[in-house]
């Protein structure tokens, strides 16, 4: 559960995930929309991988991110679930 945390503490991660929400996308479409290099967008997309955030899919020459909604489904509800303990 750490990596989770990690991943969603940066927002730039956090701005990934929003793009990826919208469609699928190639880690150069991806870098397009951060002014910082391409290494510095592989290292977060590494990151919100190893967190199971994304899935990465390899399309011919380029690696499709896909955003995977279990892990954040299954954080909502552990959320969720807090929250409903304090309420008796």
């Amino acid at each position: 559960m750490g990596d989770v945390w990690k991943a969603l503490a940066d927002p730039t991660r956090r701005k990934i995930l929003e793009l990826l929400r919208q469609k699928d996308m190639n880690a150069g479409e991806i870098a397009a929309e951060f002014n910082m290099t391409k290494p510095s967008i592989s290292n977060h997309l590494s990151i919100l991988r190893q967190a199971d955030f994304v899935d990465a899919e390899k399309q011919g020459q380029n690696v499709v991110y896909t955003l995977k909604t279990s892990v954040l489904e299954d954080i909502l509800n552990m959320l969720s679930d807090l929250t409903g303990r304090g309420e008796n």
